[in-house]
Parts: C-alpha cells; sequence; structure tokens
C-alpha cells in the first residue's frame, strides 16, 4: 500500500447532488466483512495465551501480571490521541495497515526472545498500535453507512468479528497443542497480513470522512447545536462542550468499572485451566474463547435490533449483570469443563458491549464531530480499567489464590451494575426526532448489508 491512497482525498463523493447517501459498493461491504474476521486476533494481542505462555516458562505471578498490564498502560497513553488522529485522517485504511504491522513484529519478537524486556517492550509496541483499530473501523463504518444503518452494521461487525476470534482459537488450539505452543504467536502475525489485504479492498472514495467523525451536516443535533456552520462546514464541538455533557462522564465511569471487573477473568480462568495441565493448556483456553465467541455472534446481532426497539440502556443493564454472576461461578469448581462451561457467560457481556458501546458512543457526538475523538478517550478509560485490572488481580492471587482473585471481581463488577443502572440515563435518539435522508440506491444496499 502506497502512502498516498488514490481517491482517498475524495471524501464527499458519496453524497450525491441531492444532498442523500450513495450506497457503499457490495466490494467495500464484503471486505469490511473480511476485515473483522481477521482483525478478531489482531485488536487484543494475544491476550490470556501470553499468560499462560509465560505461567508454562515459570514466571512469577506478579511478573506475569506486569506483562499482562503494559500493553494496556501502553494502549492508556495512545487511545485519547489515537482518537482524535482518526477523526482527522483521510487515510484511515492505511493506519490500520501500519498498525497491523507493527502487532505482527511485536509477536514475533516475542517468541524469537523471550526475555522479560523484549515481552514487555513488545507488549507496549503492541498496546500502542491496537488502540488504532476500534475507532478506525468503527469511522470506516459511519462513514460508508451513516447513522441510519449503524446499529445493523455494527451488529454485523460484531458477529463477524467473533467468528473470527472462534476461527482463530480452533487454529490456535491445533497449532499449540500439536505443533508448537510457539506457533500461536505467529498465527497473529499471519492474521495481521490477512487484515492488511482485507482493508485494501475497502474503496476509499467510499467513506465520507466528515460523517466517520460524526460531524452530521444534513442534521441539526437533538440539543440544537448540530448542524453546519455559517460557512457550511460540518460543525466541530470543543473539548469542553463533551465534558459538560455529564451522561459522556458517566458512561466514561461505567466503562472503567466494567473493564476493572471483566479484563482480568479471562486470563485468570486461563492459569487456572493450565495450572498443572501444561500439555493441554493451549486446548482449555482455546476452548474457553471459542464457547464465549459462539454465543457473541448471535448476542451482537440481537443486541443490534434490540438496542433500536428498546433503547441502548436496557440492553447495556443485561451486559452488566452477568459479570459478577460469571466472576462468582469460577470461584465453585476447578474442573475444566465447568470453567469453559461458565466461560459462555463471557459472550453475553461482551456481545453487548462491543455493539452497544459504539452506539451509545455516536448517540453522544451526533452533530459534534468528536465520535473517534470520544472513542479514543472512552477507550482510555477502558484501558485504564482494564490494565489496573490485570497488575491488581496478580498480586491478589500471589496472596490469597485464584478464587480470592474472581471475588475481588465479582464485588467491583456488582459495584458498576449498580451505579450504570441507577446514574446512567437513555441516550437512543427516536426516529421521529431525527431521520437521516437514505437515497434509493442506500436503500437497496440493506440487502446487501443484511446479515446472512
Amino acid at each position: 500500500m502506497s502512502g498516498e491512497v488514490p481517491g482517498e482525498a475524495e471524501s464527499r463523493s458519496t453524497i450525491a447532488m441531492d444532498g442523500t447517501r450513495r450506497a457503499a459498493s457490495s466490494t467495500s461491504l464484503r471486505a469490511l466483512d473480511a476485515l473483522n474476521v481477521f482483525l478478531a486476533d489482531v485488536r487484543d494481542g494475544l491476550g490470556p495465551y501470553l499468560a499462560i505462555y509465560l505461567t508454562m516458562r515459570h514466571w512469577d505471578r506478579g511478573h506475569i501480571g506486569i506483562a499482562m498490564s503494559a500493553m494496556g498502560f501502553a494502549s492508556v497513553l495512545a487511545q485519547t490521541p489515537a482518537g482524535a488522529f482518526i477523526d482527522r485522517t483521510r487515510h484511515k485504511r492505511l493506519a490500520i495497515a501500519i498498525a497491523a504491522l507493527a502487532v505482527a513484529i511485536g509477536a514475533v519478537a516475542m517468541v524469537q526472545r523471550p526475555t522479560f524486556a523484549t515481552i514487555l517492550g513488545a507488549q507496549m509496541l503492541m498496546g500502542v498500535a491496537s488502540v488504532v483499530f476500534a475507532p478506525a473501523i468503527a469511522a470506516v463504518t459511519l462513514g460508508l453507512v451513516g447513522h441510519a444503518r449503524l446499529s445493523r452494521r455494527t451488529g454485523r461487525n460484531e458477529a463477524f468479528n467473533h467468528a473470527g476470534n472462534v476461527m482463530a482459537a480452533v487454529l490456535a488450539m491445533i497449532i499449540g497443542d500439536h505443533v508448537a505452543y510457539e506457533g500461536i504467536f505467529y498465527l497473529l502475525a499471519a492474521m495481521c497480513v490477512l487484515t492488511i489485504i482485507a482493508t485494501r479492498f475497502i474503496r476509499p472514495d467510499e467513506i465520507d470522512h466528515d460523517l466517520a467523525r460524526g460531524a452530521d451536516d444534513d442534521q441539526q443535533a437533538t440539543d440544537g447545536t448540530g448542524g453546519p456552520d455559517a460557512a457550511g462546514q460540518p460543525r466541530i464541538a470543543r473539548l469542553g462542550e463533551l465534558l459538560r455533557d455529564r451522561r459522556i462522564l458517566i458512561f466514561s465511569a461505567s466503562v472503567v468499572l466494567f473493564h476493572l471487573a471483566n479484563a482480568a477473568m479471562l486470563p485468570l480462568a486461563g492459569q487456572k485451566l493450565s495450572d498443572g495441565h501444561d500439555e493441554g493448556a493451549a486446548g482449555y483456553m482455546s476452548a474457553c474463547i471459542i464457547a464465549a465467541q459462539l454465543v457473541m455472534v448471535p448476542v451482537a446481532l440481537l443486541a443490534s435490533r434490540l438496542a433500536v426497539s428498546w433503547g441502548r440502556r436496557p440492553v447495556f443493564l443485561i451486559g452488566f449483570a452477568v459479570l459478577p454472576i460469571r466472576g462468582m461461578l469460577y470461584t465453585t469448581t476447578t474442573s475444566p469443563y465447568g470453567l469453559v462451561a461458565i466461560q459462555l457467560l463471557d459472550g453475553i457481556g461482551a456481545g453487548i458491549f462491543g455493539v452497544v458501546g459504539v452506539l451509545v458512543i455516536a448517540d453522544l457526538t451526533r452533530g459534534t464531530g468528536r465520535f473517534n475523538l470520544l472513542q479514543g478517550a472512552l477507550a482510555t478509560a477502558t484501558g485504564i480499567g482494564a490494565s489496573i485490572s490485570n497488575l491488581m488481580t496478580g498480586y491478589v492471587v500471589k496472596a490469597g489464590g485464584y478464587d480470592a482473585g474472581f471475588l475481588v471481581l465479582s464485588t467491583i463488577a456488582a459495584v458498576a451494575l449498580g451505579f450504570f443502572g441507577l446514574a446512567m440515563p437513555e441516550t437512543r435518539v427516536e426516529p421521529h426526532q431525527v431521520a437521516e435522508p437514505v437515497s434509493l440506491p442506500a436503500r437497496a444496499a440493506l440487502a446487501v448489508d443484511r446479515p446472512a
């Protein structure tokens, strides 16, 4: 891929002369499907597989916690700048490709030289690179399909993403148990290459970059602040305006608490599974991931529809509610089969969060031109929660064992549920309040964009 992609600058060519949006082509939409499949194993790095790898190499529990937290801490520093960058750049595809290449380099480095310094450095590189993916995918999606179809398309993105995770977990199980555990790291590098290839097939001239940042120049926002300015340019809100929105502050605190409780659960379950079972460690972890991802596919599709009919808040509450239940159940068994079965609940929570989280952010930033910046800022909050979760749990487990770790995480999850339920209002915009114009070709594209 070259630095200057032909047609990238023609961002407004998706708007027809009558002001309606032309439909994105089936080529771009199918490429977006493929991108979500291949990116599934790339966006989160090695995750629990790294925890098992380090456990098998007899690392101290505290050092494992530090290593697992390094990627999160690097992400915290990079998330908000990455969101602001995606808002401004018209080279979103190139940004995805460069980030994927960095993840591949980090994965290979960890097995080529598995020292403490190399692991930390690679985790930090992957943490910085990975923050590009979520805002870039959401921005490309919004720029291709618009607000009116964002809910359906986000559900489809997440369904393909979870299907990709299932595929990657099956391959990891086969490679880790029957070839070499280090092969999982090379599998991640291969998925990065496929990500880059898929990105190339999204047509750059079909991405409306103003719409992709939430600058909805066709509408007035529901609070009267949106729409174009006096010069006819899409309005970009000041940062102070976002910070004065109480809903944004409440939602940010909620996602911190959610990820503080959630992030360490799967790695901790993986360590509990691998304790005394080095031979089948990859298989057990892959089974956990596959179980959850198979649930996430239908949950993501259903959540995208219920978020429209029920609203965002009640659907999100379900995702929060399963988290303390899951944590408590982990303390009731040491059976690999029981632990894998409990992991099914993660499919409900993560499936909802992946879809409805993007929709809430789109609701909160519609007409502001700050869609990706807020994604980055909230991802920073997520990274803070996840990093503290892994670091804290590493030392809790060292002092009190696995069950103590799960009990601490369950307590935090219960607090998160109560806070969100009491404080967070509904954000859905009613159809009669704002209606994005859609052309006849765009309506025809709904058939192309419909999940199979």
